[in-house]
């Protein structure tokens, strides 16, 4: 940037130099012009005047007449400095032009001679009287008297260039003064200008040499986005952030990765060493009397550990399956209704004393109240009917009496629902909790199991990367909130299977979705649970795009939560008006065919319930798979 100042400002001067030096030349040839008729007029006047004085008028022409052969006649006009030293333009000879040409400016050295000079000349004065002359030749006439003849010849007619010449040297002078201070001030402005452009990036440098020592928490200040430098700032930021999410994620994953392969170890090694251990002790007894009842006795003991080996490495080839993505079909149509019926049945084979209500959920608007267990707790079935007739049993911090913090069960018909996916994996989601429900709930506690069409302004692939916990339940309840007050965003079908049993404790209701937990592995184990069921679940309900999550029953228990995206609203409404219509012409028949479906079903619970009532189990165990 300083060679381009320079260079700047040296082409400046040139041009300046140029300029008014050719402007000066010019006036010059112009005052020569104006004058020779005057000067010529008055030779007599200019010859007589005192040549001592060294005025800056008529004075300073030099005047030279020569006749028609050029030879000299009379040299009227001698410019003489101070200190006697007379400079004269140099003149072709006398007798010759030389390459003059008529009415045509040139420029000529000067002669210089010293007449009377008294020790050495100044310097100064010296210089003036070297300085080249303009010089013009103009040819004169003189007519004469009544028979004489004319006169006629060359006139030369000088200035001396000392006054320009000085103007141009004090103008180079200023020029040159003039552009070192601005090669000057452009340097400490550029100076500056760099510093202050690579000040962020020198801080990005001892940002990027934190970061290369490990720490990746570090970002780059924040600078205006309008420069270029802070584009680049904020791009590295938005770089950096993904990078050290990347990298939590990937240790996360390392961790968790480690933590699997070491339950699974220890989960495989339980029955590998069972086995074993059986197996050594019918070698060791076979040859003593009734060896014969201890093998069979040994021989069940390795068929259920061999069992549960197969159970547990069945369910770890479907979790890597679904991690990697295989294992699921999502492009075939799925009846909900069917399926939550068929588990309700499923639920009722296995607990015949236990009572079933089917129904539909939606936003409940009462006075939740905050408990330990991070959300609204009412003490049970008999307190929840007081707090729907405006009497509730609350205790802690009350909350908004608008804000929904759960859904409402209410007894009803659930509707028709047909969603794409796997109708297998979502059934075995369904079946899972069904099967927690019987194996670890008392089997004469109640149980609701309920389902709905609700929109919400959340979208499902937002929704797929939420964790299974209270947090996103809550979301998703805003969220449906807000979508039945505006009618945008997407329908899901939400689930819901409410138990009221033992429940479990809020430390550990956000990590049953984890890979070989169990609240208690010794009973989990007497019951027949891996650990994986869970957590094969929600990877399941993620691959549809959904939500699973697990938050405490009002009256106390579990819930378990089941959000799978149907369509957009739009769409939605579309396909349900043309389903409708298509119904219609199939109404009566099917009507009269439910009717009698529904008759033969209550006969056989009936006829179910009175066989096996004698059989209800009154065991309340705590631990979940």
């Amino acid at each position: 940037m300083i060679v381009v100042l320079i260079l700047g400002t040296f082409g400046i001067t040139v041009a300046i130099r140029q300029m008014v030096g050719g402007y000066l030349l010019k006036k010059t040839d112009t005052q020569l012009n104006r004058q020779a008729s005057l000067v010529f007029s008055n030779i007599r006047q200019l010859s007589q005047e005192d040549s001592d004085k060294s005025a800056l008028g008529p004075t300073d022409y030099f005047l030279q007449i020569r006749d028609d052969g050029s030879n000299i006649m009379t040299t009227p006009l001698t410019p003489s400095l101070p200190s006697g030293i007379v400079s004269t333009p140099n003149l072709p000879a006398s007798g010759t032009m030389g390459n003059v040409q008529i009415s045509v400016p040139f420029t000529t050295s000067a002669h210089v001679s010293y007449t009377n000079v008294p020790g050495d000349p100044d310097s100064t004065t010296v210089g003036i009287a070297k300085a080249p002359w303009r010089v013009l030749a103009l040819k004169w006439e003189v007519q004469g008297a009544e028979g004489q003849s004319d006169t006629h010849g060359v006139l030369f007619i000088g200035l001396s260039l000392s006054d320009q010449i000085d103007t141009m040297r004090t103008l180079t002078k200023y020029c040159i003064v003039f552009g070192a201070s601005m090669v000057l001030m452009g340097a400490a402005l550029a100076l500056f200008i760099v510093n202050s452009t690579l000040m962020p990036l020198k801080r990005i440098e001892k940002t990027a040499a934190k970061i290369a020592q490990g720490d990746l928490s570090q970002r780059i200040p924040a600078v205006p986005e309008t420069t270029e430098v802070g584009s680049l700032s904020a791009s590295l930021n938005s770089m950096l952030a993904r990078i050290e999410q990347s990298f939590h994620e990937q240790t996360e994953t390392t961790n968790k990765m480690k933590r699997f392969v070491s339950d699974a170890s220890h989960e495989l090694r339980t029955p590998l060493a069972a086995i074993h251990g059986y197996a050594e002790l019918y070698k060791m007894q076979r040859d003593y009397p009734g060896a014969l009842e201890r093998a069979d006795k040994s021989i069940e003991h390795i068929e259920a550990s061999s069992t549960r080996m197969a159970v547990l490495v069945e369910d770890l080839l479907s979790l890597a399956r679904l991690d990697e993505g295989r294992g699921i079909e999502l492009n075939h149509e799925i009846n909900l209704t069917t399926l939550v019926n068929d588990t309700s049945e499923d639920l009722h084979a296995l607990d015949p004393a236990r009572t079933i209500q089917r129904g539909i959920i939606d936003l409940g608007r009462t006075n939740p109240t905050v408990s330990t267990s991070d959300q609204p707790n009412i003490d049970d079935l008999g307190s929840r009917k007081k707090a729907k007739s405006g009497t509730p049993k609350v205790s802690g911090q009350l909350l908004n009496a608008t804000k929904p913090m759960n859904f409402q069960f209410s007894e009803a018909a659930i509707p028709e629902v047909h969603l794409q996916g796997d109708p297998s994996r979502i059934r075995q989601v369904v079946t899972n909790i069904v099967g927690n429900i019987h194996r670890y709930t008392p089997s004469d506690s109640p149980v609701q199991i309920a389902m709905n069409v609700l929109p919400a302004t959340i979208d499902p692939h937002q929704l797929s990367t939420l964790p299974s916990n209270y947090a996103s339940f809550a979301k998703f309840i805003e969220a449906v909130e807000v979508g039945e007050t505006t009618h945008i965003g997407n329908y899901y079908a939400v689930m819901q299977y409410i138990d009221h049993g033992p429940g479990v404790p809020p430390e550990s209701r956000q990590k049953l979705f984890e890979r070989f937990y169990t609240a208690d592995p010794s009973r989990a184990r007497e019951k027949g649970g891996t650990g994986l069921g869970l957590a094969i679940a929600q990877s399941i309900v993620k691959a549809h795009k959904g939500l699973i999550c697990a938050t405490e029953s009002d009256g106390g228990g579990l819930t378990f939560t089941i959000v799978l995206p149907l369509a957009e609203i739009a769409t939605y409404q579309k396909s349900t008006v043309q389903g409708q219509k298509s119904n219609i012409q199939h109404g009566s028949a099917a009507k009269g065919k439910a009717q009698s479906n529904v008759h033969s079903e209550s006969a056989a619970i009936d006829g179910i319930l009175k066989k096996d009532n004698t059989h209800a189990d009154s065991q309340q165990p705590s631990a979940r798979d």
